[in-house]
């Protein structure tokens, strides 16, 4: 029997839809609608992609789009200004810069520099900290799209075991935060992990995030386990010249024995931009003093 396919694709579409229909209201409320400024310096064509898409999304949800593009003979001196600039503008609610950041630019510095309070990536180390103690705090796009998709499917996490599959603080950490506050056992597995398939055989939910193709295999998972996959890698497809995309799981193998599993592409992706919008019109609210949107 083949896993169920969990759809982030439509989970997104409808956030996104609760997003927008939520953004009116604020505007009545405040006067004007919520901002989000995207920092993009340089060339990277992936980046260029992505700050595309978000610019779109943002102006589809009702909200202000600011985009600053930068060249990448950008200093950190100048770059850090411009998040100051955005720090001090009342009309931004939300600031995202784009990694990677161009060599000689120190990526932890420019984060830092961002207000927590705007911190819609939720890097800064105020909302890590506040993450990690439990408090509300602004949290990483991607990892709360996971439990968002995660909740959807299983309802109540309590008492399950989770095993987390990498442990950056993109999305290793943060993850493993978000499913102890939802009272998951959790175990954080990485490259130096000893015996990985048998510390993955015993998941309830296996959440792999290590940006290794297919690594993980059927043969890993425990029957009915609940598969997030974060991975996107491009791989060499069969026809000559043409590359694929897979994720960190052996989709095809894992569907064999999951009970349920995000596909890639069409799984976590999609989440990420819908939960920075969420993150956004969150973050507006606390900084007009108004409660949270209903239903985010």
């Amino acid at each position: 029997m083949s896993a169920d396919i969990i759809d982030g694709k439509a989970f997104a579409e409808g956030l996104r839809g609760r997003v927008a229909a939520a953004v009116p209201g604020f505007v009545a409320k405040t006067g004007r609608k919520p901002g989000l400024a995207v920092v993009l310096v340089g060339e990277d064509p992936a980046s260029q992609v992505y700050v595309r898409s978000k610019g779109k999304a943002t102006v589809a949800a009702g909200m202000e789009s600011f985009e600053h593009k930068l060249p990448d003979t950008t200093t950190q001196d100048e770059l850090i200004a411009v998040v100051e600039q955005l720090n001090a503008d009342d009309r931004v609610d939300g600031i995202l810069v784009q990694l990677p950041l161009p060599k000689g630019v120190d990526e932890k510095a420019v984060i830092s520099t961002i207000d927590p309070a705007k911190d819609v990536d939720g890097f800064h180390v105020i909302n890590s900290g506040k993450l990690a103690v439990g408090e509300e705090a602004l949290v990483p796009c991607t990892p709360l799209g996971c439990l968002m998709l995660l909740k959807d499917r299983l309802g109540d996490l309590t008492g399950l075991d989770a095993v987390v599959i990498g442990r950056s603080n993109i999305v290793g950490k943060p993850m493993a935060q978000l499913l102890l506050k939802e009272s998951c056992t959790v175990t954080i597995a990485h490259s130096r992990t000893r015996d990985l398939p048998a510390v993955v055989r015993r998941a309830d939910i296996v959440v792999a995030a290590v940006g290794r193709p297919e690594m993980v295999k059927g043969d890993w998972l425990k029957p009915g386990a609940t598969v997030i996959d974060v991975g996107i890698n491009r791989v060499p497809a069969a026809e000559e010249g043409k590359t694929r995309l897979v994720g960190d799981v052996d989709f095809a193998s894992a569907r064999e024995v999951a009970g349920a599993i995000t596909p890639v592409p069409g799984g976590v992706g999609p989440m990420t931009i819908a939960v920075l919008l969420r993150n956004t019109l969150v973050a507006a609210h606390a900084r007009a003093g108004i409660g949270a949107p209903e239903g985010l």
